[in-house]
């Protein structure tokens, strides 16, 4: 009998046990009510140049926006994005519950780690201080004693430049900008000659110095710092989702993209230079359509080629010479016609780029179907043709299709850095390193497909 009941009570606590285990796991395994996925993704953000900028009037742009955007279509989640207007407004947002997530490049800092956790960082990057070339240009970090220095307020950059003036011994005049100011805004204040000095991250400095050549970002005043997106402590299921998706191909790819688009040229720079009419794409629409009737083309990816080469600059010169609103270099220029005299002019500029595809258009006229016909000749304008014919030959010879990119040509292109393929006897223009060219025939008829969907 004594041993029955020591059974039973055995068979009772095993049974406890056991449920006890299972009930821990479902609670494991399970979200908390916390922890929930909401039926909508509530996003700060603040208006910049990386992250959320309107470009000609009423298109919503900005590297940070179209990554939220990818991140909620990847998940099937709805987003609605909270423009605040300050950091600190974004700060609270996400301390308050009122958004989940903070879309916005944001540096780190020991105060920001023990509040917040970091998710889908970006490239690195460390202070410099703006300035513009002149009589007032420093060359050493010692000769800001006596200098005045405007910075934004209560901002990483204001506690970097106190924490200098204190290495320097002081002397330094640290003045303030209201906090509601973007970095972009104080380097623009800067090249407005409003103030000689601030301080931003040299990724952003040097876009605004590919459109201000006037502008100096090469003296270093912090060290390299991890930056990204921000979630409150413990968002498990926040943190979760953002690393599925952005260690995803298809976020890579996008990522590549987007570095090209907001990285090189970045729209937002154009929108403060050129002014675009309601309702158009350009201010060279009318040249477009003439020109484009000449190569049987719609004029929208003339304009897309546009955008692409000098974002509708007409007075843009790129570091290798090309010159004009669709970037011709100088030897292609005066083959159809342009001397030094008349390269800007946007109008002779549209003309000779539609000469130089009519002479591409003739050197791919073997590949029939004429919308493959045009990868071709994009990737030619941007490369020039050598090493695209080369990329041909070396998918012919692998049992790929020559007279079509993707995933054909474009793949032998992307392994001419190669030794076993640009060495190749059917090649002949050697080692070429094609990843801008990948994008740009990408980027470029994303563009035109943006473009047929609104004009």
């Amino acid at each position: 009998m004594f041993i029955r009941q020591i059974l039973f009570l055995l068979l009772i606590l095993t049974s406890c046990t056991e449920k006890d285990i299972i009930t821990d796991e479902l609670r494991l395994a399970s979200p908390s009510a916390k922890e929930q996925i909401p039926d909508t993704l509530h996003v700060a953000t603040r208006y910049g140049s990386s992250s959320y900028f309107y470009f000609r009037g009423d298109e919503i742009m900005g590297y940070d926006y179209e990554l939220i955007n990818h991140f909620a279509e990847f998940k099937g989640i709805p987003v609605k994005i909270h423009v605040a207007a300050s950091q600190e407004e974004m700060l609270n947002m996400l301390r308050q519950n009122r958004v989940d997530l903070v879309a916005y490049s944001m540096y780190e800092t020991k105060l920001l780690k023990s509040e917040f956790d970091f998710v889908a960082f970006q490239e690195d990057s460390y202070m410099v201080l703006v300035q513009e070339i002149g009589l007032q240009t420093i060359s050493d970090i010692n000769e800001l004693k006596g200098k005045t220095v405007h910075v934004i307020k209560n901002s990483i950059y204001h506690r970097r430049m106190e924490h200098l003036n204190r290495e320097l011994g002081g002397g330094i005049d640290i003045q303030l900008l209201d906090d509601t100011l973007s970095v972009d805004q104080a380097i623009e204040m800067v090249t407005q000659r409003k103030i000689s000095y601030t301080i931003a991250h040299y990724k952003t400095a040097i876009q605004h110095k590919d459109f201000n050549r006037r502008l100096d970002c090469r003296i270093q005043v912090g060290f390299l710092q991890r930056n990204g997106w921000l979630i409150q402590k413990n968002n498990n299921w926040l943190r979760k989702l953002i690393a599925e998706w952005d260690s995803s191909s298809e976020t890579e790819l996008l990522k590549s993209q987007l570095y090209g688009k907001y990285r090189i040229k970045n729209p937002y720079f154009v929108a403060q230079k050129v002014v675009i009419p309601k309702g158009a794409i350009s201010p060279y629409d009318a040249y477009f359509k003439k020109y484009a009737d000449e190569i049987k083309w719609d004029w929208r990816l003339l304009a897309a080629i546009a955008f692409h080469e000098s974002r509708f600059d007409s007075s843009q010169i790129s570091r290798r010479g090309a010159s004009g609103l669709m970037q011709l270099m100088p030897r292609t220029a005066a083959k159809f016609g342009l001397d030094k005299n008349n390269i800007l002019n946007p109008e002779k500029n549209i003309e000779a780029s539609v000469e130089y595809i009519k002479s591409l258009n003739l050197l791919f006229r073997k590949i029939e179907n004429l919308e493959e016909r045009k990868k071709f000749i994009l990737a030619s304008y941007n490369s020039g043709p050598a090493h695209i014919l080369d990329a041909m030959a070396l998918a012919e010879k692998h049992g790929k299709n020559p007279h079509i990119w993707f995933e054909h040509v474009e793949y032998y292109l992307s392994k001419k850095n190669e030794p076993e393929y640009y060495n190749d006897e059917v090649v002949k223009f050697g080692h070429f390193r094609s990843g801008e060219t990948i994008r740009y025939v990408r980027n470029t008829l994303d563009t035109y497909q943006k473009y047929k969907g609104r004009i």
